[in-house]
């Protein structure tokens, strides 16, 4: 099987998953998976098209991100997943789609407009 690359994004944030065979080995930004994300539920969200698919530990995975928080890197590398799985196995579509993790979340970040202090909030309006 040949490296298998894909783009995922969420927010600002960018990632690219190069996926092969392997015995599982997990990096991103050349650390470990547990050294980047610290915590349980981003965790979960980058392994879970893998647990869904039955993949988890068959594939050595390395992922560069950059751009956005940590919680937008982990949705990056979650949706740059599941299409790197549904490129493996058309059937694997099936599983995840219903899950929603075949779709980019496009919410953004609104820009602040000229003459407020944040993108909805206005000054408050004085009579006097």
């Amino acid at each position: 099987m040949e490296v298998i690359h894909k783009i995922g994004r969420r927010k600002t944030a960018v990632a690219r998953v190069y996926v092969s065979e392997g015995s599982g080995k997990f990096s991103v930004n050349k650390k470990d998976l547990k050294d980047y994300f610290t915590t349980g539920p981003l965790l979960y969200k980058v392994n879970q098209a893998l647990n869904l698919t039955g993949n988890d530990g068959n594939f050595d995975i390395t992922a560069n991100v950059y751009g956005g928080g940590i919680t937008g890197q982990a949705e990056a590398i979650r949706l740059a997943l599941s299409r790197a799985m549904v490129e493996l196995d058309a059937e694997n579509r099936s599983i995840l789609k219903p899950e929603g993790l075949m779709t980019r979340d496009p919410r953004m970040v609104e820009r602040k407009k000229f003459g407020q202090k944040k993108a909805r909030k206005k000054f408050q309006f004085s009579k006097r």
